[in-house]
């Protein structure tokens, strides 16, 4: 392998292509030396540790899947941007699975503050605010899209909808049409 130029982002991005190769536990220095065709000192003159590799995968993804989702999203509304907001999120954990389960971690402040994070949780509240819904209930419906969306992905990945008909899809637009009626008739504090 030739040696590559390394910048922050190389290593990085290294590091993400062998999370979706061989599982985000895989990332370590030594690993993405190795795939970048360096020795592991070399790395350190561009990244601070693994962690700060493991938070630059993190970021990455969160940038990565804003983009998905503005292009799903742009231009509907209601239940169509509620599909196209699912939709891109399990097309993402399809291609990228090691960049998913980094989505999956616990983000450190720096990840949770970055600009990526801010597009993301903007793009899904400008599709939850199609459902009219008050301000002050938005994290709590953006967390049960989440714990649905990522429920189900994380179920579907394991294999354990693989035995049983009909077809995930239908389950998966099943699901999506009773979210959507779901966030028509949200509850607020005071029902």
């Amino acid at each position: 392998m030739a040696r590559a130029r390394l910048t922050p982002k190389s290593i990085i991005t290294a590091a993400a292509d062998l999370a979706d190769l061989s599982g985000f536990d895989a990332i370590s220095l030594s690993a993405v030396a190795r795939q970048l065709g360096v020795q592991t000192a070399s790395l350190y003159s561009h990244v601070r540790d693994r962690a700060a590799v493991l938070d630059g995968v993190h970021e990455l993804a969160l940038d990565e899947l804003a983009e998905q989702i503005a292009t799903a999203v742009a231009g509907r509304a209601g239940h169509e941007a509620l599909v196209g907001l699912a939709d891109a999120q399990r097309a993402y954990a399809r291609r990228w699975p090691g960049r998913w389960e980094a989505l999956q971690r616990p983000a450190a402040s720096s990840t949770v503050q970055s600009e990526a994070a801010a597009r993301v949780v903007t793009l899904t509240f400008a599709v939850l605010r199609g459902y009219a819904l008050p301000d002050d209930e938005l994290v709590h419906v953006t967390r049960m899209l989440g714990a649905s969306v990522n429920g189900f992905i994380t179920l579907e990945r394991a294999g354990n909808f693989a035995h049983r008909e009909p077809d995930t899809e239908a389950s998966w637009q099943r699901i999506l049409t009773a979210l959507d009626a779901l966030f028509r008739a949200w509850p607020t504090p005071s029902e």
